[in-house]
């Protein structure tokens, strides 16, 4: 018997209507599935290849004239198309690895070609059977059985094909995935970075640790934090806004390159870069200071695109951001200068340097800090037209409590950071390691926070100082947005679209399910 041409690449919609005429119909072939003897969700299906290396088999085996490399195969994945034809249906196959099309035949499955009635779009299916082409040349699984692995009980968003809704795509990112698959492969290069930061760091010798992120102390950044409640101890515990204090704790203890990845935690606004929780890499190295630290952040950043790439440029809207080292070096002090005219030199103190900022035309608070006054001229001034890749060297010491104050420059810390596509992606400084200093820098952090009102600045951590008094060697230190750098690497131009999960906020009426809506299924 000739085998059937395709008929055109349709889709069968789900019942026209409302979602909840979808769900009864659903509902009610659930109830015919399971009239039949057939277990809806069973517990396992012996898949013997994915979709992709069904037709790579295939295709191999039709190569070298050996078809029977291809025959008995089990593929399984959603029902993300159905073209039904009568006594002939095909269907298409989603996993993770691609789609792969099964041809059903009522004269092959006999009273199981009748499933073909209780299926829908979204249902995973099981099919054994032999690879084969159709007429028109499609790589085909003809199926000889079949088995529901789970019956989905909502139908996919606007025929599977075309969720564009920004909303549900974040809030329901599973939704996202499938109906628009090319979103996975973000996340699979999300996790290919990670792991070429892992296989750099640990050649050059550092060892991954893990810290606390219950906290005492919410020190080691300026930030809000989150505030929680320990029952058992009756304490009130903080997430953690930082790694950086228990990392160099371990300096302190003898772990020369240590390096940790992990979220924290910072009460702050949402913007296309930031996230009340991210992903955070940090690493100390003892007897390396924030010099030797640049070189690695450059080969770190250059060997990560060449390895998703194959190339050192990647495209960031309309721009190619080339991240070959070396990268530029550039003073914070002149760079500022000449891009807005302010030397920081000639306003020493907050009230000169709000009064300058007014004359700009900017808004500062009426009781904003020198450091934050110039963090702000830096962000509206500086920041975006540093697209290519650079460094931003030299803090003034006011900005930088955790830093090493520079031997050159006075009142400067030896700090830079790094800087492309106009948003910063690294932060790091040559380690403040004289417990005398780090306190008094803790001290003038507190006194801004009773001055200013900033809640956002640092806090003084006794045991942090305590650990310092038993000395620790000289330590570059460095931390990168894991999230921002994939955004680089990915071309992505928006936090949320490398987070599987950004924070959202919380609609009116919103339950345990935010699956309420409505959405369009026909």
């Amino acid at each position: 018997m000739p085998e059937p041409a395709e008929p055109p690449p349709t889709d069968q919609p789900d019942n026209p209507g409302s979602l909840r005429a979808n769900l009864e119909s659903r509902r009610g072939k659930l109830a015919r599935i399971r009239e039949r003897g057939i277990d809806p969700y069973p517990p396992r299906f012996q898949r013997s290849c994915t979709a992709a290396a069904a037709i790579a088999r295939f295709e191999a085996a039709e190569a070298a004239n050996r078809l029977g490399h291809a025959a008995d195969l089990n593929v399984a994945g959603r029902v993300v198309s159905m073209r039904v034809m009568g006594r002939a249906a095909f269907l298409d196959l989603r996993d993770a690895s691609g789609v792969v099309q099964a041809m059903l035949r009522r004269n092959v499955l006999g009273d199981d070609y009748a499933l073909l009635h209780d299926l829908d779009l979204g249902d995973f299916l099981g099919v054994g059977g032999n690879m084969m082409r159709t007429r028109t040349g499609q790589p085909t699984i003809a199926a000889r059985s079949l088995t529901i692995l789970a019956k989905g009980m909502r139908p996919l968003p606007e025929k599977w094909h075309g969720l564009r809704d920004v909303e549900i795509r974040y809030r329901q990112r599973y939704l996202d995935l499938i109906a628009n698959p090319e979103v996975a492969d973000t996340f699979v290069q999300r996790s290919r970075i990670i792991s070429g930061i892992r296989r750099f760091l640990d050649n050059r010798g550092f060892i991954e640790v893990d810290t606390p992120i219950l906290v005492p102390i919410p020190a080691g950044a300026h930030a809000r934090p989150f505030i929680t409640h320990h029952n058992a101890l009756d304490e009130q515990l903080f997430l953690r806004i930082a790694t950086e204090l228990y990392l160099k704790r371990l300096i302190v203890g003898g772990l020369d390159k240590v390096y940790e990845i992990g979220r924290v935690f910072r009460n702050e606004g949402i913007d296309q870069d930031h996230n009340p929780e991210f992903t955070l890499l940090e690493s100390y190295e003892a007897y390396a200071d924030y010099n030797a630290v640049m070189e690695m952040v450059e080969s770190l950043v250059a060997s990560l695109a060449q390895d998703i790439h194959g190339a050192m440029q990647v495209a960031m809207g309309d721009d190619v951001i080339d991240f070959t080292p070396p990268w530029p070096r550039r003073s914070l002090r002149e760079e500022l200068r000449r891009r807005s005219g302010v030397d920081i030199e000639d306003y020493p103190d907050a009230a000169s340097l709000t009064r300058k900022a007014l004359d700009l035309g900017l808004e500062p608070g009426p009781r904003e800090a020198r450091g934050r006054l110039i963090d702000k001229l830096l962000s509206v001034y500086v920041e975006p037209h540093l697209i290519q890749p650079s460094f931003l060297m030299d803090y003034p010491e006011d900005m930088s409590p955790l830093a090493k104050g520079h031997p050159n420059k006075p009142g400067y810390v030896e700090r830079f950071e790094a800087f492309a596509a106009g948003m910063e992606i690294a932060n790091s400084y040559t380690e403040l390691n004289d417990p005398e200093v780090q306190r008094a820098r803790f001290a003038a952090q507190e006194h801004q926070r009773d001055a200013y009102g900033d809640d956002e600045a640092d806090r003084t951590d006794d045991d942090f100082l305590t650990a310092l008094e038993y000395g620790m060697p000289p330590t570059g230190g460095l931390g990168i947005g894991i999230d921002r750098l994939v955004m680089l690497l990915t071309g992505q131009s928006t936090i949320r679209d490398v987070l599987l999960f950004p924070q959202m906020r919380s609609r009116a009426g919103d339950t345990n399910t935010p699956a309420t809506q409505e959405y369009a299924t026909g």
